[in-house]
């Protein structure tokens, strides 16, 4: 796909993600966890711009934003890109930039997002092209939460999350994502997790689905975050979030994302989850809280 006129560019959103549960169910013999969770996307966002180059440059990345500074090492988005330049020549050079907005390594799956977002523009770009590329598959080489975020759709995720069932219905809901601005690296609490080993087969669960918020509530206080203690195991500043956010009026559960730092508290309605965030902010300023909304299968009110 030779680019020889104006420059073409596309945004693309990378919706942050959170678990609304995740059970760890062991270790597997190839060293990964076995897992299950009910993965839904909050509607706040990194934001991906991608500029289609004249033949003959090179791809170049830049990253600015919030927490650009707090990505450490390779970006996930170069590798990405090496990846596809190596494999899919054919694609067209481009000019990546991010615009960072998410905190990084929060349980929140940021870095996976924002290749997810890669791939759809690069997907959509090469939609003419009539290459039969396998982005599924590219997304499961790049990380194991990066498949769902291609999908950006609520799903119940197993093995590494390479597993996807998804929700058929879920209900838009209100929350407020609260994070200690402490990054918090996930291979640490598997770690510290110490799980067993996974059974030898696990059979495949199909996603629930849900009509109203308090089936949503109910099957997230009854499955949890099996990562959740021992990441406040090694950072209590987990603990005292999950506290703060329990303790506000109005706040009808509240558990950890992921593998953390980051927290959600539930909410009834916009006005109720603003309130808690405005109140979580004053008494924490140097916390990052956002009142968001979780985003489901059939809008929120």
């Amino acid at each position: 796909m030779p680019n020889d006129g104006p420059a073409m560019t596309r945004i693309e959103l990378a919706y942050a993600k959170v678990n609304l549960t995740l059970r760890v169910l062991g270790r597997r013999s190839d060293g990964y966890h076995e897992l299950a969770s009910l993965v839904a996307f909050a509607d706040i966002s990194d934001t991906v711009t991608v500029t289609m180059l004249p033949a003959g440059n090179a791809d170049r990345l830049t990253v600015t934003g919030p927490f650009g500074d707090g990505i450490a090492g390779e970006n996930l988005l170069a590798r990405a890109m090496a990846l596809l330049r190596a494999g899919y020549p054919q694609l067209p050079a481009n000019a990546v930039h991010l615009e960072k907005h998410l905190p990084v390594a929060a349980g929140l799956g940021g870095g996976s997002a924002d290749v997810a977002a890669l791939l759809r523009i690069m997907r959509g770009l090469d939609a003419a092209g009539g290459a039969d590329i396998p982005w599924m598959k590219i997304a499961a080489q790049l990380g194991s939460d990066v498949p769902v975020c291609l999908a950006c759709r609520p799903a119940l995720i197993q093995g590494r999350g390479e597993r996807m069932s998804f929700v058929s219905a879920l209900p838009g809901m209100h929350a407020v994502l609260v994070n200690p601005r402490i990054p918090l690296s996930t291979a640490s609490v598997f770690a510290a997790l110490h799980a067993g080993p996974a059974p030898h087969s696990v059979a495949d669960c199909r996603a629930p689905s849900f009509t109203r918020p308090d089936e949503v509530l109910s099957f997230m206080r009854e499955h949890g975050n099996d990562m959740e203690s021992a990441a406040i195991g090694l950072l209590p500043a987990i603990g005292e979030i999950k506290a703060v956010l329990t303790g506000q009026t109005g706040c009808l559960h509240a558990a950890m994302s992921g593998s953390g730092p980051t927290c959600f508290g539930m909410f009834a309605s916009e006005a109720a989850a603003r309130r808690a965030a405005a109140a979580i902010a004053a008494v924490r300023p140097l916390w990052w809280v956002k009142p968001t909304r979780i985003i489901g299968t059939r809008r929120v009110d």
